[in-house]
């Protein structure tokens, strides 16, 4: 695992839990309901990280973390 998927594993778990009615904990910091939107947008954030560690080591071509696709304008797909 990496870093990038270790956290997304965490906010994952933290997401679900807080919509179990739950308490979560990540790196230390106690989060319940009201942090629903904190979790969310660091779940997002890790799943950005994740996509893009998985693309370079597939070698798919990225700009800022986005992946890349060439147009091809001779008229083939």
């Amino acid at each position: 695992m990496t870093i990038a998927t270790d956290m997304l594993a965490q906010y994952l778990a933290a997401e679900a839990a807080v919509l179990l009615g739950k308490e979560a904990r990540i790196n230390g910091r106690e989060l319940r309901r009201e942090d629903l939107q904190e979790i969310r947008k660091g779940r997002q954030e890790w799943e950005a990280r994740a996509l893009a560690e998985q693309g370079h080591r597939a070698g798919v071509p990225t700009l800022g973390g986005l992946r890349v696709r060439h147009a091809q304008l001779n008229g083939r797909p």
